[in-house]
């Protein structure tokens, strides 16, 4: 144990814990204005968040928002557990954030209090994008004197139905790996793509999760290629990223690099476990993968149920190439399917 944890009275893995969580991508900015390198956090709603926004959750009490320092207060066992459990930004905003309507916009790092506070007040406070099951309403109370239990109430439901879905799903064993479910991912069509050969190239992609690797077929001499082509990949309890890669295939050397990236697939997966059967909903959207410039993303990634499947629709631009885009659809397939 460090001096400093031991002066807190923390032992060093809660700290590491956190510190670990607020390395991955999405957590690097903040969840409700996604400025950079957030330092504060939202405790019992298990988001990290700037100063600007950390002061906002501050006003509407700790029965709304429990707001710590990463670095500088004490964090209990528990609220360690439940950061780690609601798995950080990009997992909470699929919930949150799931029904933002039509012509309301999430604020940048730069937009006024009052423009900050109006979408925080409606996203926690007011549970106004929230999937409407989730949703915790009273007639009797006006909705800027909201009872002291409505958060924790909210939070319960919440984790009790993030918890429901994990512990009711089914796992089948492949050697010592356990999976949760599948995910096909359908690669449609590259755009301008970049040049290999002479005058043009050969693509074809590659995807990857854990020790699974699999491929698309190459389409000769072509930087506009279509595939269409459905790539079902097993997904394992402890799931990182998809990492994408784009080859230019050579008969006689080694085939060139053509750009990559990496897929979060945690916004798909934590929506549709949220959700539970989409076959017992209509078509609609329940998540969100937001674009940042920690992602590939060209624009913000929806997650949507339709026809009773869970998909979401990605158009990517290419890592460390000159040029080239991808346009992908994911969906999820509980093990049930």
């Amino acid at each position: 144990m460090s001096n400093y944890a031991a002066r807190l009275g923390q032992p060093a893995s809660g700290k590491r814990r956190i510190k670990d969580l607020l390395k991955q991508p999405d957590n690097r900015v903040c969840a409700d204005c996604s400025a950079p390198d957030p330092k504060w956090a939202s405790a019992n709603i298990g988001v990290f968040i700037c100063l600007k926004c950390c002061g906002v959750h501050r006003s509407l009490g700790t029965h709304i928002s429990k707001v710590l320092s990463v670095t500088l207060d004490e964090w209990s066992d528990e609220e360690v557990d439940s950061m780690i459990e609601i798995g950080g930004n990009a997992s909470a905003n699929s919930i949150y954030e799931a029904f933002v309507p039509e012509g309301s916009s999430k604020p940048g790092p730069d937009v006024s209090h009052d423009q900050r506070m109006r979408f925080i007040r409606s996203k926690y406070e007011l549970q106004e994008f929230l999937k409407p099951s989730l949703r915790i309403t009273s007639g009797k109370c006006s909705s800027t004197k909201k009872p002291s239990f409505l958060k924790s109430t909210l939070s319960t439901k919440f984790m009790d139905s993030f918890r429901a879905n994990s512990s009711s799903k089914k796992i089948f064993e492949e050697g010592m790996v356990e999976f949760i479910g599948l995910l096909k991912v359908t690669v449609k069509k590259g755009t301008n793509l970049a040049i290999r050969d002479m005058m043009s190239s050969d693509p074809y992609v590659v995807l990857n999760l854990g020790k699974q690797k699999l491929q698309t077929t190459v389409v000769n001499s072509n930087l506009n290629p279509i595939w269409n082509q459905e790539l079902m990949l097993s997904v394992p309890e402890s799931y990182g990223p998809v990492k994408l890669q784009v080859y230019d295939y050579d008969t006689f050397s080694a085939d060139d690099i053509m750009g990559e990236a990496e897929l979060d697939i945690q916004p798909l997966i934590t929506s549709a476990m949220a959700f539970g059967d989409p076959e017992m909903f209509g078509d609609m959207q329940i998540g969100k993968w937001l674009k940042s410039h920690d992602n590939p993303l060209i624009d913000d990634s929806i997650i949507n149920i339709v026809d009773g499947k869970v998909k979401q629709e990605v158009q990517i631009k290419l890592q460390n190439v000159e040029c080239g885009e991808l346009e992908l659809e994911m969906e999820w397939l509980p093990l049930e399917q």
